[in-house]
């Protein structure tokens, strides 16, 4: 029988509650054996914006997830150089995997209706399936992917609704630097790691 694994990739900068709610209602939803979750060591659409360094970002992750059995922390990116490219990712999970495994990468409506921008999109299409979770004020696309990836692509493109959080990491930061609580927004012990670091001050 081959394993259904998740992989939620991202900056997390910091991971925060909506990220694990959002994971776990899909692994949940599809019957997933494992979510994988990837911080990226070079964010390819955030090159010129500051961000905590790679290693902060994992072992917030780390602590983030490690509560639940089906999550897992991977720094697959960290230890591949250059910028952090999604289809470079799965070719590896592949090959460590195995050919049986099937991949599901979970990315926001917002950032699916730009799939067809994303570096060698359509190979990654034959490598893993998306899901896209609901996200209030932004519509999917159905048009603008159907024209670029036809029925066949468009079939590895799955929607499930979620829980909807306005939680976002840019907003934590900025409380942070403002000096306001971050609390129940993030997990306690990425609350602590990033008052012990001093990080987004």
């Amino acid at each position: 029988m081959s394993r259904q694994i998740g992989i939620m990739g991202g900056t997390f900068d910091p991971i925060h509650e909506g990220h694990l709610i959002t994971a776990e209602a899909v692994r949940s939803g599809l019957g997933l054996d494992t979510v994988l979750f990837i911080p990226a060591a070079v964010p390819p659409h955030k090159r010129h914006q500051q961000v905590a360094s790679a290693q902060d970002r994992y072992i917030m992750t780390q602590l983030a997830v490690c509560s639940n059995p089906h999550f897992i922390a991977s720094d697959i990116e960290l230890r591949r150089k250059g910028a952090s490219y999604t289809v470079d990712t799965i070719r590896e999970l592949r090959a460590y995997y195995g050919a049986g495994t099937e991949f599901y990468f979970f990315i926001g409506a917002d950032a699916i209706n730009d799939l067809d921008t994303w570096h060698r999109v359509d190979e990654l299409l034959q490598l893993c399936r998306f899901v896209t979770a609901t996200r209030q004020g932004t519509e999917l696309d159905v048009t603008r992917l159907h024209e670029r990836f036809g029925d066949a692509g468009c079939q590895r493109i799955h929607r499930i609704d979620t829980p909807q959080l306005e939680i976002s990491s840019t907003d934590i930061r900025h409380r942070v630097h403002e000096g306001k609580s971050i609390r129940y927004l993030v997990p306690q012990a990425v609350r602590e790691y990033i008052e012990k670091e001093g990080l987004y001050l």
